[in-house]
């Protein structure tokens, strides 16, 4: 799967455990009408695939849904899931984007100068 949106915040890369597991946590808000601002896990070796990125930039993540089940000492059972990052690449400005072009300034257009109100269009409105 792939996630494509702006970067909003990228955290350091923290170390868990005797054995060294490290984490990097990065923060994808999604350009479209309800945009969602999603935590992406990179974990080991995919922590240094952010190094050369920034806050602001427009990326697309590749990504595995990840879940796992734990009992509690209580003995209830718990479902957690997690996103979890394994390439990322800029977005050159414009693409993935569904933005609309730019419109040229109004004096681009040559003025209508002979125009028949009376004249029928086709236009529905």
């Amino acid at each position: 799967m792939e996630i494509q949106g702006k970067i909003k915040m990228i955290d350091e890369t923290k170390t868990y455990g005797s054995n060294g597991f490290r984490k990097r946590e990065l923060v994808v808000t999604t350009e479209e009408q309800y945009p969602q601002h999603l935590m992406i896990e990179f974990v080991q070796d995919k922590t240094d695939l952010l190094n050369s990125y920034r806050e602001g930039d427009s990326v697309k993540v590749s990504i595995n849904l990840r879940g796992r089940e734990w009992v509690n000492p209580q003995g209830e059972t718990k479902y957690f899931n997690s996103i979890q990052g394994w390439r990322i690449e800029k977005l050159q400005v414009g693409e993935g984007s569904q933005e609309m072009p730019p419109v040229p300034p109004m004096d681009a257009f040559e003025p209508a100068n002979e125009l028949n109100e009376e004249d029928h269009d086709d236009l529905p409105f």
